[in-house]
């Protein structure tokens, strides 16, 4: 399938999915997930007007940077170790993956060190699997009021992962997780200004993500090919 049909379906099924939320397809922002393709085929996917790209790792999306820099939005979206801090704050417009207190104080003291203000997404591993990334939903309010001691990180909102071996309707009570914890987090006020976003869904359950309420939508295989 080229690219163009890539980007037609993808199109329709997010428009059809927002008509079924009432939803407007403008509410959804999709992050093409470049992290297994070349500099070229990123480049492409920016030409063809996605603007959003998702890189797990620096070395990986360094060439893309560098080619890309000024034309695309870079989204930091795969586990960030402490020390690799240094190399994502400054490069990365938003960070998806922020879930422990260590992490937090390096990235703010880099971004503070830069003078910038880095947009971040809190990761909740709603699925509670092991093998998953984030804090667990009973930590999330302790974890969202220590964010105030950061003033160089800006909380946009809530990043998750649904089990990857499910079919998509199985994830909908992950997303939908998600969303209530996001509601009930403004409702208790406890982050410096209200959680707005919503990163969640990939390719195999995007759909269902855009009808429980992402905003955000990380798409790889789907829309950029293998």
């Amino acid at each position: 399938m080229t690219l163009e049909h890539r980007i037609s379906s993808v199109e329709q099924r997010l428009a059809d999915a927002c008509a079924r939320s009432g939803r407007k397809r403008e509410d959804v922002t999709v992050i093409a997930v470049t992290k297994y393709g070349s500099a070229a085929a990123a480049e492409e996917i920016v030409q063809a007007g996605f603007r959003h790209i998702g890189e797990n790792r620096w070395p990986d999306a360094r060439e893309k940077w560098e080619l890309l820099q000024g034309r695309a939005t870079f989204h930091y979206i795969g586990t960030l170790q402490t020390n690799k801090v240094k190399d994502v704050v400054g490069r990365f417009d938003y960070i998806h993956s922020l879930d422990r207190l260590s992490l937090a104080e390096a990235i703010d003291k880099k971004a503070q060190s830069l003078g910038i203000r880095v947009p971040c997404f809190v990761q909740v591993n709603v699925s509670g699997e092991a093998s998953k990334h984030g804090l667990a939903p009973e930590q999330l309010v302790d974890f969202a009021r220590d964010l105030h001691r950061f003033a160089g990180i800006h909380p946009v909102g809530l990043m998750t992962m649904a089990p990857l071996d499910t079919d998509a309707e199985s994830a909908r009570p992950v997303f939908r997780a998600l969303r209530e914890l996001r509601d009930e987090l403004n409702r208790l006020a406890v982050t410096p200004s209200p959680l707005t976003e919503l990163s969640m869904g990939m390719s195999n359950d995007f759909e269902v993500a855009v009808e429980e309420g992402a905003t955000w939508v990380r798409l790889g295989t789907v829309l950029v090919g293998n």
